[in-house]
């Protein structure tokens, strides 16, 4: 597009919709097919008066129907498959991350009340409410992407809305294998864990692909076995299940009554006859839930949570079991963790960009107050060349925990 061009289309833009709001009957529900067929005849008239080239005539006519119809600018982004997220500070700033790095889009919204009303359609599409007393949400769009609001005043300098897209095509072992976020050794061993019924803990810093390897890690469950999905808002994609049965949080309404939480879904999905229980992420409380099922028959488990290493995993679940409020010891909650988790895999987002699962840890037994870990693997940086890391995985150990996971007979 000439330089020309994109000094002028903001302009040319404001005209045409001007234009085509002006023809539109508000007496009757008018949908997209009409409100298509009014811009591009309002669009014929304006480009033989500005002589406008068919190229950037195709592009404004797209451009005033998204700003109607859709989600204005965000559109192009979440169409564009490279673009992993997208940020939102302000109205007329955004950023996205693209291949591993953010940079600046260079698109905007025409004002802070534009933003403001894309938010309300995305909260309303969600029967989610947010304004100025209740200014943080999360909701997700039509994609399944999650969207994550903050307002004024609890935002400073506007509105602040996350975007983290939702993969048009659900994550899986193979394509892993394919990025280079793991090996062929660690995908056998992944394998083996789940088919065995171990419960793991997936954890690592927020982007690090949590969500998508507990996506990938599904594919090893039998075909035969019921799954419940606990989450905030619906991720999780496992098309390879068939008893299948997901449920989502909902948060409190405007008088702050009927909130659905974790916790809830969790006491209520032991009801349903689970052979295994998926929890999108770990925030809080329901830590305490997730322990008491894995220790109460339901193995095969699984949950993320935010970490930094297997070994803060660790203290990070002693915290938030204490945040349920139960007047339990320390020690008795390290038991508890000891005996309901077997396996806690560390995820990171490296230096360059990608993103690599770079420790796979058992909880080998609870000893003098403490919780002992055994590494089975580590990924070991090498070099960088050209702004890329390589590096490999080394098997530190077998795995050699006692008790059930050696009674069930699986060796590494």
């Amino acid at each position: 597009m000439a330089v020309s061009w994109l000094m002028q289309a903001n302009e040319y833009e404001a005209l045409l919709k001007e234009r085509v709001l002006d023809r539109i009957d508000l007496s009757y529900d008018i949908c997209d097919d009409d409100i298509q067929e009014i811009i591009n005849r309002e669009l014929s008239i304006l480009s033989k008066d500005e002589h406008i080239l068919f190229k950037d005539r195709m592009l404004l006519g797209e451009r005033v129907f998204n700003s109607l119809r859709k989600l204005d600018v965000l559109e192009d982004l979440l169409k564009d498959d490279e673009v992993t997220e997208i940020m939102i500070n302000g109205y007329d700033t955004i950023f996205i991350e693209k291949n591993g790095k953010l940079i600046k889009a260079d698109v905007g919204f025409t004002s802070k009340e534009r933003l403001d009303d894309i938010i309300q359609i995305i909260v309303s599409a969600n029967n989610r409410i947010v304004n100025e007393s209740s200014p943080i949400v999360d909701a997700r769009l039509e994609d399944g992407s999650r969207v994550n609001i903050v307002l004024e005043p609890a935002s400073v300098k506007g509105s602040i809305v996350s975007i983290r897209k939702f993969p048009k095509t659900p994550m899986t072992m193979g394509r892993l294998l394919e990025f280079g976020a793991i090996n062929k050794e660690i995908a056998d061993c992944m394998k083996r864990l789940v088919e065995a019924g171990y419960n793991i803990v997936v954890s690592g810093g927020t982007g690090s692909g949590k969500t998508s390897f507990l996506n990938a890690l599904a594919e090893y469950i039998p075909k035969d076995q019921r799954v419940i999905t606990i989450e905030d808002s619906a991720e999780l994609q496992l098309f390879t299940v068939d008893n299948l049965v997901r449920l989502e949080a909902r948060n409190s309404n405007l008088e702050g009554k009927n909130q659905i939480t974790i916790r809830d879904l969790l006491k209520t999905s032991l009801r349903m006859r689970p052979d295994r229980l998926i929890i999108g992420e770990c925030r809080g409380a329901e830590a305490l839930e997730i322990l008491q099922s894995a220790n109460t028959g339901h193995d095969g488990t699984c949950s993320t949570l935010h970490s930094n290493s297997c070994k803060d995993a660790l203290s990070r679940l002693e915290v938030m079991t204490m945040m349920a409020g139960e007047e339990m010891p320390l020690n008795a909650i390290r038991q508890q963790i000891a005996a309901g988790i077997d396996i806690v895999v560390q995820l990171s987002r490296i230096r360059d960009g990608s993103r690599k699962l770079i420790e796979i840890s058992e909880i080998d037994a609870f000893e003098n107050g403490e919780i002992k870990l055994n590494t089975l693997y580590r990924f070991y940086e090498l070099e960088e060349i050209d702004g890329k890391v390589t590096g490999e995985w080394r098997r530190e150990s077998d795995l050699k925990h006692q008790g059930k996971l050696k009674r069930r007979g699986l060796t590494l």
